[in-house]
């Protein structure tokens, strides 16, 4: 398991996972009054959380299937990437798709964080690439049964 250097500036306990087997860690809405999110409405929530990863990892945050399915509220730019050299708070991008408002309360559970290995690759250009069985066919290529 690796270990993250974390600044907790906030009132919210710090992220964790809420079984063994999780991939994903849960964000809290740092906040000292609830935010209200009008339908297609997209705010910043803080989580007054600070954190240092070691080089080759990035931390994914994405959307909680609970908030997505029975509010219609997503992160909108999911899943949003924080690199190993970003020192700022952390910002959840919260969008809301419903047609009702929807109420983000303090501490409430927003959004959550997969911490990932990553590689950073090189462009080698050519003129040609190699041929493959699928070649050019792009979206939807292969039919819909």
């Amino acid at each position: 398991m690796v270990k993250i250097k974390i600044v907790n500036r906030g009132s919210q306990q710090l992220p964790a996972y809420a079984t063994p087997e999780s991939a994903g860690m849960d964000l809290r809405a740092n906040i000292t009054e609830p935010i209200v999110l009008h339908p297609l409405e997209r705010r910043i929530i803080p989580t007054g959380l600070y954190i240092a990863l070691p080089p080759g990892y990035e931390a994914q945050v994405r959307p909680r299937s609970g908030l997505a399915f029975k509010h219609g509220i997503t992160v909108l730019n999911s899943p949003g990437t924080i690199d190993s050299d970003y020192r700022g708070e952390l910002g959840i991008l919260l969008v809301n798709l419903s047609n009702e408002d929807f109420t983000v309360e303090a501490g409430e559970r927003i959004a959550q964080m997969v911490i990932a290995r990553h590689e950073q690759g090189e462009f080698v250009e050519v003129e040609e690439l190699d041929d493959t069985e699928r070649g050019v066919g792009g979206y939807g290529h292969t039919g819909v049964k």
